[in-house]
């Protein structure tokens, strides 16, 4: 079974909380702040796992999340980090944030890894906040949240040459007749519903692959029938036989059939329609084939396309077909270098916009602030030392936000929610 499509949840592990703690020892009446930080959360990695051909684990579990970061200890003792959390894919896989469909990475071999989700830093221990005026802090910063997405997954098969044309026109027995694949067969249309895979060997050091690709109908560009499946896997290829039924099984002219189907691969992709096409005349042993020969061939040599009338029941014309798209190949763009295969490349997700400072009246008494930076604030802090709500304040202030408060009307008492926290508003909170 050949899953091409997930959708699935990541989200970063959360960083550890700092640590309140004062070095207590003998003979050292007045220790000072001694708490370490928190250790950072684990990243969720995603990377190409080499022996992997489908997304199928995706279908049972969608959500992942890297394990959190440690809190710190007294003696300055910093959190142990999470650990990675690290999701194989196959090669070929096209990861996109699904909220804004913006593709991030394109996975085609090892080495690849895609950043999925960072991390939260880890919470600053007491120790970090002492300063001349505040020898004793009572409070620490809470651990980060990692970050989330929603991304989704799609394999694009990486196969050195597709196989393409209507249903039912032969293209599974063909990769059946050329290598050692056993594809479902039968006399209707879209029996194959997932490509199927050949390698053809050629040598000991040659060999390619061969994808037999679901066929395609009318409106494939836009996602009728089989469409967009179809065409999102054509698009790995170098080469592309296109086989038409020459004797005309189900009534189609093959020539008609030959310029629909180029001209979906035209509406979906300007480098898919550029792909180099070799021609297979498939049905040859049957006798209808013999009044459509002629006539496609002198079409296909006035183009300039090689053409080569097949059985791939038989397996007549086969393997001067299979001999002429290897000496294709040879001709196309060489494969990497093994040393460049194996080199690591890191994607990371794009930045998402930065939600700005609003603070809406909700009723006499109740006010709501929003934007990333102060709800972060917030979030982060201790609101259950009262240390740590004066060292918010202080913050607060620093940054304005105390005076666009009450320039909007918030009076002493009022009820402001920030995030998910909802405080008591006071001009100026102070440590017990």
């Amino acid at each position: 079974m050949l899953v091409d499509e997930a959708e699935i949840e990541v989200e970063g592990g959360r960083g550890g909380n700092g640590c309140v703690s004062f070095r207590r020892e003998a003979y050292v009446p007045r220790g000072g702040p001694d708490g370490g930080d928190g250790g950072k959360g684990g990243d969720v990695i995603i990377a190409v796992g080499p022996h992997l051909g489908t997304l199928l684990d995706f279908q049972y579990k969608y959500r992942y999340k890297a394990p959190d970061g440690a809190h710190g200890q007294g003696s300055h003792k910093t959190g142990r980090s999470g650990k990675d959390l690290v999701i194989k894919v196959p090669a070929g896989t096209v990861i996109y944030d699904a909220e804004t469909n913006q593709q991030v990475a394109d996975l085609t071999r090892p080495g690849q890894i895609l950043i999925a989700a960072r991390g939260g830093a880890g919470g600053r221990g007491n120790a970090r906040f002492a300063t001349s005026t505040r020898r004793t802090p009572r409070f620490a910063e809470k651990g980060q949240k990692g970050e989330r997405h929603r991304l989704r997954l799609e394999l694009r098969l990486l196969a050195d040459v597709g196989i393409i044309g209507y249903p039912n026109v032969g293209k599974s027995t063909l990769i059946s007749v050329i290598s050692a694949a056993k594809p479902k067969v039968a006399s209707y249309p879209f029996t194959t519903l997932a490509p199927n895979l050949g390698v053809v060997r050629v040598d000991a050091d040659r060999s390619y692959v061969f994808a037999d690709l679901p066929g395609l109908i009318e409106g494939a560009a836009e996602g009728v029938g089989l469409g967009h499946q179809f065409l999102r896997h054509a698009q790995r290829t170098r080469l592309l036989i296109h086989m038409l039924d020459i004797a005309a099984v189900d009534g189609r002219d093959p020539l008609d059939d030959f310029k629909t189907v180029n001209a979906e691969l035209a509406r979906f992709s300007d480098s898919l329609s550029a792909l180099p096409q070799v021609i297979a005349l498939n049905k040859i042993d049957l006798p209808q084939a013999a009044e459509n020969l002629d006539r496609c061939r002198r079409f296909f040599e006035q183009r300039q396309l090689a053409c080569f009338p097949i059985s791939a029941v038989t397996g007549e014309g086969v393997a001067a077909l299979v001999n002429h798209v290897i000496s294709r190949l040879g001709e196309l763009v060489p494969e990497e270098p093994a040393g460049q295969q194996a080199a690591t490349e890191v994607f990371t997700m794009p930045p998402r916009p930065t939600r700005e400072l609003t603070i809406s009246k909700l009723a006499d008494d109740v006010y709501m602030v929003r934007g990333d930076e102060i709800e972060e604030m917030v979030e982060r802090t201790d609101l259950s030392s009262p240390d740590g709500v004066a060292w918010l304040h202080e913050r607060l202030q620093k940054a304005q936000i105390i005076q666009r408060l009450e320039q909007a009307g918030v009076r002493e008492g009022d009820t402001i929610i920030i995030g998910e926290t909802e405080m008591v508003y006071a001009a100026s909170p102070e440590p017990q």
